[in-house]
């Protein structure tokens, strides 16, 4: 199967030589160029390639924005960052954007041929030093996020987040199993935690935390 190819890259000499490698290779065909950010999204949508080979760098757009546009109008295209920055910010952006690999540009001939394969065929690849940093991320240990409201029992935020989303005491009684009674003591001591003064002031504290 040939591998239809978008070859982004904005410096000329890298450009070039980049469709010489992919011409050797009769598995490419390079559909089209592209030397700014705005250009890639629209040739990309013109040419529907199979894969870009992005360059972060770009006049206009960079090559994370550019990542983002191809994908949100044609999320089958696979995007394979060709780059000199290694950097967290760079690599994580990219990935969040929606790349499906991230290569340096000082790889060899084998391990970019490698690499296009593999995006082509629908696999995530990194440079052996970007997947040393994605590791490394993903292995460390993450802060504990503060938990919302922290005076309120665990049941009190579980009926603070149904109040949030506009159920009344006897919905909320019903889903949780409990008299209604039971349910607006509950919500006496959420008011009383929260120091507010009604229901309608609670729901705005919580959808401000992001409950409901």
């Amino acid at each position: 199967m040939t591998l239809r190819i978008l070859v982004a890259e904005d410096h000329p000499l890298f450009r070039k030589g980049m469709i010489s490698l992919l011409s050797s290779f009769p598995e490419f065909e390079v559909v089209g160029e592209a030397t700014t950010g705005e250009e890639a999204v629209a040739c990309a949508t013109e040419l529907q390639p199979d894969v870009i080979l992005m360059d972060l760098q770009m006049p206009e757009v960079n090559g994370i924005e550019a990542t983002r546009r191809v994908l949100q109008k044609n999320p089958s295209i696979r995007v394979l960052v060709v780059t000199l920055f290694e950097d967290d910010d760079s690599v994580f952006m990219a990935l969040r954007a929606g790349a499906r690999g991230y290569i340096l540009k000082d790889a060899d001939e084998e391990e970019m041929v490698l690499s296009i394969r593999a995006v082509g065929k629908g696999e995530a690849i990194f440079s052996p030093a970007i997947a040393t940093r994605v590791l490394a991320y993903f292995a460390a240990p993450r802060p504990t996020a503060p938990r919302i409201f922290p005076t309120l029992t665990d049941r009190e935020r579980e009926i603070l987040n149904l109040i949030a989303q506009g159920h009344p005491n006897p919905a909320i009684a019903e889903r949780l199993h409990l008299s209604t009674k039971t349910v607006g003591n509950y919500v006496s001591n959420i008011f009383t935690k929260l120091q507010v003064a009604d229901r309608a002031q609670a729901i705005i504290r919580a959808r401000e935390a992001g409950l409901g």
